[in-house]
């Protein structure tokens, strides 16, 4: 073996990687024996039906609940995540679709809220007002988000909008793992065009990796690289959007719902 093929770098590991993720409430099995990787740069839509366990998953990935047994990884070290604190520490966020914004605020606080920047000298502080306005919309031009004004307030923006500044804000706190957790839910077609950009943005960029809940399969594959179907607690699909259609997942899941409505009757 030659010098500079032994000092070749192997693979970067994933960005997550959780194996054998189990989780129950009470007497309800959420999620039975997941396994699921996201690579560096990557966007995996996650998709299923109501109650099929997604939800649960992004939750103990962004460290809300812990699973009662399996292991995670995060760029290749295994973790247990104490808290959703703990997760952020790691560069692990969550935009819900509650957005979890505060909606008198302004944009730029909202971008900032928790993380203010301030000046002045030893215990008697002022918020940088002017800093925060500037970095915010510097930092939005550059991702593409197209804010009219910075002062105003969210309340005052549409769905699409509140929903791009809330993945904003992830990134710009130095998330480098966004969980989206149905992120065009009860949006209109403009609204949806603006996220669907904005992620497909964030993805050329390279240093984002995503997990999207999606019901939608044509968004799956509009923001998506990869799909992974989340059935009875189980991943039981894991396909490349380039080697599947909408029309082949609609055919699985449909498949699927058969067997389990023959197996329960």
């Amino acid at each position: 073996m030659s010098e500079a093929s032994a000092a070749a770098p192997g693979p970067a590991p994933d960005a997550i990687r959780v194996e054998n993720i189990r989780k129950r409430f009470g007497v309800v099995t959420a999620l039975e024996d997941v396994s699921l990787r996201l690579g560096n740069g990557e966007v995996l839509g996650l998709i299923g039906d109501n109650g099929a366990g997604k939800s649960t998953l992004i939750k103990i990935l962004t460290g809300f609940h812990r699973p009662d047994s399996g292991r995670i990884f995060v760029h290749g070290a295994e973790v247990q995540l104490r808290s959703v604190t703990h997760a952020r520490s790691l560069g692990i966020d969550t935009v819900f679709q509650d957005l979890a914004l505060v909606p008198g605020l302004s944009v730029y606080h909202n971008m900032f809220l928790n993380r203010e920047l301030t000046h002045g000298f030893g215990p008697l502080r002022f918020l940088n007002n002017r800093a925060m306005r500037n970095h915010s919309r510097q930092y939005l031009d550059d991702i593409g988000v197209r804010v009219a004004s910075m002062d105003a307030e969210v309340a005052r923006m549409s769905g699409g909008q509140r929903q791009a500044i809330a993945i904003a804000r992830s990134t710009h706190s130095n998330a480098n793992i966004i969980l989206l957790d149905e992120p065009l839910a009860a949006m209109g077609a403009r609204e949806g065009a603006l996220i669907i950009e904005l992620i497909t943005e964030l993805k050329e960029r390279g240093d984002v990796s995503m997990i999207v809940i999606a019901h939608n399969y044509v968004h799956v594959f509009e923001m998506c690289d990869r799909v992974n179907l989340l059935r009875n607690g189980r991943i039981t699909l894991d396909k490349p959007t380039s080697e599947t259609s909408v029309q082949e997942l609609t055919s699985i899941v449909a498949a699927e719902y058969r067997v389990t409505r023959a197996s329960v009757s």
